[in-house]
């Protein structure tokens, strides 16, 4: 007995040594081979104010930052893979990774539209990788928020957990529902509905009757109640809970005033 519970704590640890492994050598790569076109870290906040406040005055940025390139890859609405299997994940972000790295155009970029306008042309970087440093750059950007969490973000997380016992407080005393909503602050749709339906009294009251609200920017934290494994990246998605935290609904997009109150309604008494 003892000794297969040695065998299963070798294995663990040398699958553990073996990601950890894999991961430093797509951090080396990427410092000795991409580092030139892209910067390290620059916090979120910042980034944003870089380019929808200062049009890229700031940083000056020709191409992504680090979490840049891993928010677009691993939480981005055009995120690669399913982040609920994470070995075909490795796999498509690997071939991902491949085909952008021979053949980078606009076509396959997975970066924000918007943005892409203040980088430069990328040249191709057909057949200066091998397979195995293509393999390596996907573990390292898949790892890397692991590896990398911000102070701030961490802050940011904690703060929000907390609130989690005064908000199902909140909902079992007044009999509410939890009403979450995922929303960006670079998300079109999400400006769209903050200002065409709930910034509306007759939403606002019809949400306070019935619901605890919560909004959540994805790109400062993650979402509360083990939501993240229902969520596939998309802004906005609204998810309704029961006040003993079981998922009702989720409804992903942007809606009308008429089509968002049928959907608060449709929760009730559930």
């Amino acid at each position: 007995m003892i000794k297969t519970i040695l065998s299963i704590l070798i294995c663990v640890i040398s699958i553990y040594a073996n990601a950890n492994e894999d991961y430093k050598k797509g951090e080396l790569l990427f410092k000795n081979k991409c580092s030139s076109c892209h910067v390290d870290y620059i916090p979120m906040k910042k980034l944003k104010e870089n380019f929808f406040n200062k049009n890229n005055t700031m940083f000056n940025l020709k191409a992504p930052s680090i979490n840049m390139i891993t928010y677009a890859i691993m939480r981005s609405p055009k995120h690669i893979g399913d982040k609920d299997d994470k070995e075909m994940q490795e796999i498509e972000i690997e071939e991902y990774l491949q085909d952008y790295l021979d053949n980078p155009n606009l076509e396959n970029s997975i970066c924000d539209p918007y943005i892409l306008k203040y980088y430069d042309k990328k040249l191709s970087m057909k057949n200066k990788l091998s397979a195995k440093e293509i393999l390596s750059l996907a573990i390292y950007f898949m790892k890397y928020d692991e590896y990398n969490l911000d102070k701030n973000q961490t802050n940011t997380n904690l703060s929000i957990y907390k609130k989690e016992n005064k908000i199902l407080n909140d909902a079992i005393i007044n009999n509410k529902y939890l009403l979450i909503y995922a929303h960006s602050k670079t998300c079109h749709f999400c400006k769209i509905m903050n200002k065409e339906v709930l910034s509306l009294d007759i939403v606002k009251k019809a949400i306070s009757k019935n619901y605890i609200f919560m909004k959540i920017d994805i790109d400062q934290t993650k979402l509360p109640f083990g939501l993240d494994k229902n969520y596939k990246g998309m802004t906005p998605t609204f998810f309704v809970l029961s006040k003993e935290k079981k998922l009702l609904n989720k409804y992903p997009g942007s809606w009308s005033k008429k089509d968002f109150l049928e959907i608060l309604k449709e929760n009730i008494n559930k």
